[in-house]
């Protein structure tokens, strides 16, 4: 029983002697030398940002018309400043009828928009809502007459750069055409001008 015991020791102990050369070994074998190094880059994404100027001389936009009949023009000055922080591929409007009747909805008869701009402000003359305006300066047409009502209307000679700010006018008439069945209608219209950014590039 003794050299069994004698025995049983010994393997023992050259079992614990293997763990530790295998534990040995495994520390040599993933023992490596290392490095690293890095680096930093700022990067911050741009804005794309239309305003229409504040309500009153520079946004006439919100003044109201009433008792028009065929042939009536109504005539309403606003800025529009770009404030992107890069120049935009396109500035389109698209217009809504909030309110609807068929001085909106009759594309011939109803009522027909004329967008055009002056290379400095409008001058304006005349009493609310009865406006008219001047231009000192050039004038280019943005929008050709059309009817009132359209979506993602491409505007022409306005400013695609940061900074820039159209002096606007917009033109409503109800064509001498308008018959009897457009006679005490109403409608309330919605302008909403919408800038995309420039074309993807390398940066």
């Amino acid at each position: 029983m003794a050299a069994h015991r004698h025995l049983a020791r010994n393997i023992l102990a050259s079992l614990g002697l293997l763990g530790a050369a295998a534990s040995v070994a495994g520390l040599a074998t993933y023992a490596t030398f290392t490095d690293s190094t890095t680096a930093s880059e700022s990067i911050s994404s741009g804005v794309v940002d239309i305003n229409l100027g504040a309500v009153g001389v520079d946004n006439r936009l919100t003044v109201s018309a009433s008792s028009i009949v065929p042939g009536d023009t109504m005539q309403r000055a606003f800025k529009l400043t770009n404030s992107s922080t890069d120049a935009v591929a396109s500035i389109t409007l698209t217009t809504s009828a909030t309110t609807s009747s068929a001085l909106d909805t009759d594309a011939t008869n109803g009522l027909q928009m004329l967008i055009e701009s002056c290379s400095v402000a409008w001058t304006e003359s005349g009493t609310s809502p009865a406006f008219s305006y001047t231009c000192s300066g050039t004038t280019s047409t943005v929008l050709a007459s059309r009817a009132i009502i359209g979506a993602g209307l491409s505007l022409s000679n306005v400013g695609l750069t940061p900074g820039a700010t159209d002096n606007l006018r917009l033109t409503l008439t109800l064509p001498t055409t308008a018959g009897n069945s457009l006679q005490n209608l109403s409608s309330t219209v919605q302008y909403a001008f919408t800038a995309t950014q420039r074309a993807a590039q390398a940066a």
